[in-house]
């Protein structure tokens, strides 16, 4: 029979999710639901007992998440039902994406919608039959109370198995067909590939975005609004200098950008003081967030923000990345080097809690002269924007105009405001604060070294480097197994810092976005074993994920646990596809390598989605610029550094040219590219290069400069 939850000698009843390490999990451990974390032995008892499985999905982060944990897995006549009539199974997605992305779609298929919590019922061969998002505890706006659900789900197990069973199998079977990309292996002959390889495709998918744009208030669609950073990524290649698009397309591409991340900035979906972004807005102005704050949308607009600086001299966007890259280094920094998952958006019970303000208490820590100020710039007044009469601080207007209404230069503005900030902040500091998961997981650690990357980049400030540098030795020492990366690292509770465990292979996203890492470290440092790893976890994801049939990947490896669905891994969402991401390293890898192979396996990608790039240009938006680099191919650029001398380094950095692929020589680099790339004269020494052909070095600054300005 199924294991009652157990009781400690503090006399706390737990579960078995009190040995996990996942902070969601965690969350649960005390729940008198007999919660088992996904594995053989919850899923060999559903089979045991003929029961059901009641799988509960969910993240640490997520609202209505606790909303339903605190009125349904907290109480114990919903708990009694539970453990009677099924075998319940609690999994943190963002460890296991994986069954996350199965059920996700089931949900979908079931209800026309998806999102978190998320409940299905399976049968015991993991297959389902039925489920929802958020039940509420009893009947509310058309939902059926959740224990209403326990019983009809029970009930309709035992009198109609049969037809449940038909169901299921074949909602299973159409699962798996939504995996298949198209019936046959693709063909890559130049035919084929010419008919999605062109510019018309990047065209025709920019129009798409163009139509779904809001050009008042940036961003696309209505609310809720997400950030969208692959869309904005597209877009600005549009934009470049070395594009060949129209000018009319350049400039519609210019005012989407430009729109969009001003807008953002300016809104509450910013913290205006501690930096960084919570995860989307629920309105279309940007202003009122969904206030959890996730390390993979900080990692991607702080790399778009520089982006968009580099792009357009705008220098107010390169204060808002530099803002997120201090946010996660103060919130979501371990004291390994690596990087937490989140921070909550509830604190005390209440969403935004720890974020809003009403004009007394800034007043009270600002006094009578900045305090109204403050007030009138950042939106706080007695009638305040959200709940309780408190108020989500924004920029009422744009710094260039609040300059001239207090008739005060930008930067003294910004003095005042950063004064202000450090105040209301070490206030802020007292408030009972958000709670942060703390897992490690391999993929978003990888995104936030590529964003303290590119802050190096932009600003020469070492310490951008020591972050990724230190978090990207954390993952080669805790997470990298031979050729093979491990998803999560992770503390059980009551551990010393020294202490943590390390579980679940990795996924498609963990290698190519660590291996992107990896080749932007190689772009600042010229340690050889950046290069020689990245290569190395290349031909190990060829070798695991790469199906063999259809052509390209499975988002699981090929030694995985079987699942009802080998799923994959199409789609852009809050994170690029590990698809785009995959075939963007194995292009840069090209190109440093000379190996063939990256170079067909990318053509067989682009063959295999171009008809759906056109049609759903949102989703493939990172896949559309792994095109626009193979199309409009840059420079590759080899620059052996002499000492500490990195001026000419930072020249080749400070310029917006997304198609460059530029990588630091060393004497031991082992790459074809940089074999023989030295030091003229004892002098940093850029060499300039495409297609292995290399233009005359260059080891002045003025030289490089002259040849920069042609691209």
């Amino acid at each position: 029979m199924t294991k009652k939850p157990e009781t400690s000698k503090s006399s706390v009843t737990t579960n078995r999710l009190a040995n996990e390490t996942s902070t969601y999990l965690q969350q649960h451990c005390n729940n008198p639901v007999d919660w088992y974390p996904w594995g053989e032995e919850a899923l060999k008892l559903s089979k045991q007992e003929n029961k059901p499985i009641l799988l509960s999905i969910g993240y640490a982060a997520c609202h209505w998440c606790h909303v339903m944990a605190h009125e349904s897995f907290e109480d114990q006549e919903t708990a009694d039902l539970m453990n009677e009539l099924f075998v319940n199974i609690k999994v943190d997605r963002e460890e296991r994406t994986d069954l996350d992305e199965i059920y996700m779609k089931a949900i979908q298929l079931m209800t026309g919608h998806g999102g978190w919590p998320m409940t299905v019922f399976l049968t015991p061969e993991c297959k389902p039959f039925f489920g929802g998002t958020y039940f509420p505890v009893e009947d509310h706006h058309g939902l059926p109370g959740f224990k209403k659900v326990l019983k009809n789900v029970a009930a309709a197990w035992k009198t109609s198995n049969e037809q449940i069973l038909d169901s299921a199998s074949e909602l299973a079977n159409h699962l798996k067909l939504m995996e298949r990309i198209k019936s046959d292996k693709p063909s890559v002959d130049s035919d084929g590939l010419a008919a999605v390889v062109n510019t018309n495709t990047i065209n025709a998918a920019l129009e798409k975005l163009q139509r779904n744009f809001d050009s008042d208030f940036g961003g696309f669609g209505g609310a809720p609004k997400f950030p969208h950073s692959m869309s904005l990524d597209l877009a600005m290649r549009a934009c470049g200098k070395s594009s060949t698009f129209s000018d009319s397309r350049k400039e519609e591409c210019l005012d989407l950008v430009q729109i969009t991340l001003d807008k953002m900035a300016y809104g509450g979906i910013q913290d205006q003081i501690g930096g960084g972004f919570a995860r989307y807005s629920v309105d279309r102005h940007w202003l009122v967030p969904h206030f959890e704050k996730m390390l993979y949308d900080n990692a991607l607009l702080a790399k778009t923000y520089i982006d968009g600086y580099l792009l357009t001299g705008r220098e107010y966007w390169l204060r808002v990345a530099e803002g997120i890259l201090r946010f996660v280094g103060s919130e979501l920094t371990t004291k390994q080097g690596a990087f937490y998952s989140s921070l909550d958006a509830d604190s005390e019970g209440e969403e935004g809690k720890f974020y809003v303000w009403r004009p007394e208490q800034i007043l009270e820590v600002l006094g009578e002269e900045d305090g109204p100020w403050f007030n009138q710039v950042f939106g706080v007044s007695e009638r305040g924007n959200f709940e309780h009469k408190t108020s989500i601080l924004h920029l009422s207007k744009s710094p260039e105009e609040l300059s001239r209404q207090f008739t005060t230069p930008l930067e003294k503005l910004w003095q005042r405001i950063d004064s202000c900030a450090a105040k209301l902040m070490s206030a802020r500091a007292k408030r009972i604060r958000p709670t942060r998961d703390e897992k490690v997981l391999t993929s978003w650690n990888s995104l936030m070294i590529t964003a303290f990357i590119e802050g190096y980049k932009a600003t020469a400030k070492a310490e951008y480097l020591e972050a990724a540098l230190k978090a990207a030795d954390f993952i080669l020492a805790h997470l990298k197994v031979d050729d093979r990366l491990m998803r999560v690292w992770g503390q059980p509770v009551n551990a010393v810092d020294s202490e943590g465990i390390v579980k679940l292979q990795g996924c498609l996203d963990d290698y190519a976005y660590f291996i992107e890492a990896l080749l932007n470290i190689a772009s600042v440092d010229g340690d050889p074993k950046w290069l020689a790893t990245a290569d190395q976890l290349a031909k190990s994801m060829i070798k695991h994920f790469r199906d063999e049939s259809e052509g390209g990947f499975f988002f699981t490896a090929s030694d995985h646990e079987e699942l009802v669905v080998r799923p994959r891994s199409h789609y852009d969402g809050s994170v690029p596809s590990g698809t785009s991401v995959a075939t963007t390293v194995l292009l840069r890898l090209a190109k440093l390598s000379d190996n063939s192979e990256y170079l067909n396996l990318v053509e067989e990608i682009f063959t295999l989605y171009g008809p759906h790039f056109s049609r759903m240009p949102d989703q493939f938006a990172n896949l559309l610029s792994c095109l626009d680099m193979y199309l409009f191919k840059g420079p590759e650029v080899a620059i052996a550094v002499a000492g500490e001398e990195r001026e000419l380094l930072f020249a080749l950095h400070q310029k917006y040219y997304p198609n460059k692929v530029v990588a630091v020589a060393s004497d031991k680099a082992e790459l074809p590219f940089l074999k023989d790339k030295k030091t003229l004269d004892g002098k940093t020494t850029v060499y300039i290069c495409q297609n292995f052909t290399c233009d005359k070095p260059l080891n002045s600054l003025e030289e490089l400069k002259g040849r920069l300005s042609g691209w």
